[in-house]
């Protein structure tokens, strides 16, 4: 054996014996028990939480196995239901005063744990999935009229988000029904119907992005003005196919995708769409979402535009865990029982996935409305400066003065905010 080859071998057997020696002593001490506070099983109240499973299947000297593991997977939902509604009350709390750009990080963080926790919710579901159809109706009648329709914590949770009275289907509608004589849970429903919803708080938000004023950057019709030059760009090559057939077919293209702008552009169009359903944002709330979409780069809208994704993030998976819930119950039920509390069963689920369910369906509807990065208009120099001023102090914004703005407008080539020279007072994000 060579020096070296014995050296080494000589190192791994001291940190062996060390690892040995470590292992021994973490094997020392006294384990603390009542007298330094509550156990475990005391501070988790566990013997409220893992007493809680009644079969009644059992009750009934019938007892069916898998009722455990249903009625504890659904317990498992209202307990994850509790914390996301714990942190969407904390999120809406900091939406309803004038946004403070550093919580924007504490925000994206809560938001963050909610997609989190919604993701679990959705793969949850394939666990019930390894209960057969007939298991599943050995204990099914035990559970009439009990139905998920009737859970407390997930209307709140849609309320909270900002799911609306006039968009659910009208079975979903009547909530007195099901909740009978419970004065606490219509209190808590009517509440939550009463107050500013996320995606209400959201568009207060989105409003009060910087660059829209008219008299500043003015970014709205900047953007009208691109796509105005994009359409006459495209019609002009379109005019200049030799075939017929593709001319017409990129002509025709053209104007249906003008008629599709005009419904941003025309602030009446927008507001019939609004009225309609299709829409749920108003006109200046969706022209700060193109705006934060266009300008992600820009480290001043870097983490709207992350608040922005986690926000559809949520929606889609609230929409995934109904469709995992209705390929469930259509696999168990199929398409044709009722539901247990009296629903269609099937259909009704079905109903759910529409777009009327989804809070932020404005925000996956911006693809719509994007146009090649070299069409987006650039910022200005003052705009920069306008973004740059911004500090936050106690009541969420300051106003630049104008020594402030003179110093960076000369640093950035000496542009206006304006024709007087003067800037507008600067609210955060």
């Amino acid at each position: 054996m060579s020096s070296g080859v014995a050296v080494e071998t000589g190192i791994v057997q001291n940190i062996n014996n060390s690892l040995y020696m470590l292992g021994d002593v973490a094997q020392e001490g006294e384990q603390l028990g009542e007298e330094a506070g509550m156990l475990y099983g005391e501070y988790l109240m566990l013997d409220k939480i893992l007493g809680a499973q009644r079969l009644l299947s059992q009750e009934n000297k019938q007892p069916v196995p898998d009722e455990h593991l249903f009625i504890v997977t659904h317990q498992a939902y209202e307990l994850w239901f509790k914390q996301i509604i714990y942190e969407l009350d904390w999120i809406r709390d900091v939406f309803s005063q004038l946004l403070d750009e550093t919580q924007t990080l504490e925000i994206l963080k809560r938001l963050n744990r909610v997609v989190l926790i919604l993701k679990v919710l959705v793969d949850q579901v394939m666990i019930l999935e390894t209960m057969t159809p007939l298991d599943f109706m050995e204990f099914r009648n035990y559970l009439r009229p009990a139905s998920g329709f009737q859970s407390l914590q997930f209307r709140l949770l849609e309320n909270k988000l900002g799911v609306r009275q006039e968009n659910r289907v009208k079975y979903n509608k009547n909530y007195t029904k099901v909740f009978g004589n419970n004065e606490e849970a219509i209190k808590a429903i009517v509440k939550s119907e009463n107050e500013p919803s996320l995606a209400d708080l959201v568009q207060r938000w989105l409003e009060r992005t910087p660059g829209l004023e008219l008299e500043g950057f003015n970014f709205w019709g900047k953007y009208q003005e691109a796509v105005q030059l994009l359409f006459e760009e495209q019609q002009l090559l379109a005019n200049k196919e030799e075939s017929d057939v593709v001319r017409q077919y990129r002509l025709n293209d053209l104007e249906k995708r003008r008629e599709v702008y005009e419904s941003i552009f025309n602030p009446d169009i927008h507001q019939a769409l609004i009225a309609r359903g299709e829409r749920r944002f108003s006109h200046k709330a969706l022209q700060g979402a193109i705006m934060i979409t266009f300008y992600r780069d820009e480290q001043r809208f870097s983490q709207p535009h992350q608040i922005l994704t986690l926000l559809m993030d949520m929606d889609s998976l609230i929409t995934k865990w109904r469709y995992n819930h209705l390929l469930m119950v259509q696999r168990m039920i199929g398409s044709s029982q009722l539901g247990t509390g009296g629903s269609s069963g099937y259909q009704y689920l079905r109903s759910t996935l529409s777009d009327r369910y989804k809070v932020f369906v404005d925000l996956f509807n911006l693809s719509t409305f994007l146009i090649p990065r070299s069409y987006i208009p650039p910022l200005t120099p003052a705009m920069r400066s306008h973004l740059c001023l911004w500090a936050p102090v106690s009541n969420g914004y300051r106003e630049s003065t104008e020594n402030d703005a003179a110093t960076i407008i000369k640093e950035n080539g000496g542009d206006n905010f304006s024709e007087n020279g003067k800037q507008e007072n600067i609210e955060s994000l």
